[in-house]
């Protein structure tokens, strides 16, 4: 997927939303030179779009998407490289295989002084190769980062009410505001959990996606930590 630029103007409206939050009048574009606060604004918006995101809610969660290790071929290449590295979020490797496999995400170092390539890295095997021939196939449940105005409108209500809060602590600095400001953010985010249970049918038993239930909640998963 291609991310829109941070000052797209299809963010402009809530953009404005933020301004007009602290105080400010309306601009009808994203140039920071003539509004300095626009910048911090749009900066803002981006950073809590991808903190909110990475909760993981129905619209970006991605469950057991087949995903292949590298294959140039080699028998040694069983790597996988993250693609397009920035979207993702956060990436597992679907319950099947819990016991054999155990990956995270790191960056491979360089001997050269480079900067690595971001990969899986099988930390209960100690080993970048995470596949026993070059080019295996692998599901994994993926969390991914959309742009802002991509997500559902309860989101992008709850992502612009949780920047506004955050743009009122870092320059206005008054209490009273970001108290009005918590509250509206508090609704916003009601509704979003609201959007997200009817979005995703969760029920007590979790919820289904294909033909089976999602696994729920394990006790002896947690005391393992």
């Amino acid at each position: 997927m291609t991310l829109i630029s941070d000052t797209a103007p299809e963010k402009l409206p809530a953009i404005n939303q933020i301004l007009q939050s602290i105080g400010q009048a309306p601009v009808t574009n994203l140039d920071d030179r003539t509004n300095p606060d626009v910048a911090i604004i749009s900066t803002t918006l981006a950073e809590v779009n991808k903190e909110v995101q990475a909760e993981g809610w129905a619209f970006n969660t991605e469950y057991e998407k087949p995903i292949n290790t590298i294959n140039n071929g080699s028998s040694d290449d069983k790597e996988y490289h993250l693609p397009e590295g920035d979207n993702i979020l956060q990436i597992d490797l679907s319950d099947k295989y819990k016991g054999d496999i155990d990956v995270v995400v790191r960056r491979q170092p360089t001997t050269n002084g480079t900067t690595g390539v971001l990969k899986l890295y099988d930390r209960y095997n100690h080993t970048y190769k995470i596949g026993t021939t070059a080019g295996q196939e692998f599901d994994a449940d993926i969390i991914w980062l959309f742009d802002f105005i991509d997500a559902p409108i309860p989101i992008q209500n709850y992502i612009t009410a949780k920047a506004a809060t955050i743009v009122a602590q870092r320059i206005l600095g008054d209490p009273a505001v970001v108290q009005i400001l918590q509250q509206r953010e508090g609704l916003a985010r009601s509704i979003a959990l609201e959007y997200e249970c009817n979005q995703a049918d969760y029920s007590i038993f979790g919820h289904p996606h294909g033909n089976r239930n999602y696994t729920s909640y394990k006790p002896y998963t947690a005391l393992q930590r």
